[in-house]
């Protein structure tokens, strides 16, 4: 039964509930009996109670995402309030590194697949942020996502539909660094705006993996080792003193975590695999020559090598076939001149039989 505007409903997945106030873009926003609002995805609502229909109920003004202000003051209650745990913070974890990634539901049906937005905080801070998007029409701007990101987490910010796609025109996050209960070094406000291009999201070849997840995303570098990445400006005196943020604007939507574990914790456990054939990279080569396809899978191993270089003592498998040589050459020349500092061994040959290269960051070269 499909949940619709003023049923009670409960979540299948989460702690909570209460009645939907307004849906829009496969999100219901439901107001539990405090007034609070909680973003959820429409398919996570079960419905408990329907409304009436004879009975005609008055609008009620809501915003995207968690409200930022007039928020009603909480009722009275006499249940006991839940203790927040303290933060587990990591080492490394006091500089920012912050990712906005496009999760594809089903990868092997792009032209019909939804997309899930997240946030990624792979940090010991928490991040007060929004997240929007800009119409094609290039003027007006929509807050898909307003609230509070935990440390070493991933929040699942929206669902974005395939009519979505077409209507967007650039995406942007703005966000505000801190800590609770405890001092800090101050990071300055980031401001990120980018281009969005839909078509992407149809090429199986723009979907890259990534140490967040477990399957390829579209991820947009916000900021990466507290150095904003290109289309992010740190704004600098702009505000002095982020712990007087409010805590009753925190949202209540739980944050997503795709892994048990912190993201940091999984960094430097088994070798990441990666498979540069390019009918493994791209679904169609038709038209591409060998020198194409060849520049192709070196861009690839810049990205993967890109993407790790922070990570000492990462273990890489490169499969890069036996052949004629002409990829291995490639990938050896690279890393003589542009990672000198990475070790290079030929792979196991009972794991990965011949044509394997791993690579270890941050690791002299073997001679």
């Amino acid at each position: 039964m499909a949940a619709k505007t003023g049923d009670t409903v409960r979540f299948l997945n989460d702690i909570g509930g209460g009645v939907i106030v307004r849906i829009k873009d496969n999100m219901a926003y439901v107001a539990d009996e405090d007034g609070f609002e909680t973003p959820m995805l429409l398919r996570e609502c079960v419905v408990v109670a329907q409304s009436a229909p004879a009975e005609k109920t008055e609008k009620k003004e809501v915003v995207v995402g968690p409200r930022l202000q007039d928020t009603p003051a909480p009722s009275k209650s006499t249940d006991p309030v839940e203790k927040e745990e303290p933060v587990e913070e990591t080492d490394g974890g006091d500089m920012l590194n912050v990712v906005l990634a496009f999760e594809a539901h089903d990868l092997k049906r792009l032209s019909q697949s939804a997309f899930d937005a997240y946030l990624v905080n792979d940090s010991n801070y928490y991040l007060y942020f929004t997240f929007l998007t800009k119409d094609d029409d290039g003027q007006s701007w929509t807050t898909r996502y307003a609230g509070v990101v935990e440390p070493n987490f991933q929040l699942l910010l929206a669902e974005i539909s395939q009519r979505d796609l077409p209507d967007i025109d650039r995406i942007a996050v703005q966000f505000i660094a801190f800590k609770r209960d405890k001092t800090f070094e101050f990071k300055a406000p980031v401001s990120y705006e980018s281009r969005f291009d839909g078509s992407k999201f149809a090429r199986l070849h723009c979907f890259h993996s990534n140490v967040y997840f477990d399957s390829p995303v579209i991820a947009y570098e916000i900021v990466k080792d507290d150095v904003p990445q290109r289309g992010a400006v740190a704004i600098e005196g702009m505000v002095s003193e982020p712990k007087a943020i409010a805590t009753e604007t925190r949202p209540k939507a739980k944050p997503v975590k795709k892994h048990h574990t912190s993201v940091k914790a999984q960094k430097h456990s088994d070798p990441s695999v990666f498979d540069l054939h390019i009918d493994e990279l791209i679904d169609d080569r038709t038209g591409m020559s060998n020198a194409d396809i060849l520049n192709y899978q070196i861009d690839r191993f810049r990205e993967i090598m890109d993407q790790n270089l922070r990570f000492s003592g990462k273990k890489i498998i490169f499969i890069h076939g036996k052949g004629e040589g002409v990829l291995r050459q490639a990938l050896l020349k690279e890393l003589n001149y542009r990672y000198k500092g990475c070790g290079v061994q030929d792979a196991s040959f009972r794991e990965y039989g011949y044509g394997a290269t791993q690579v270890t960051i941050g690791s002299p070269s073997k001679k």
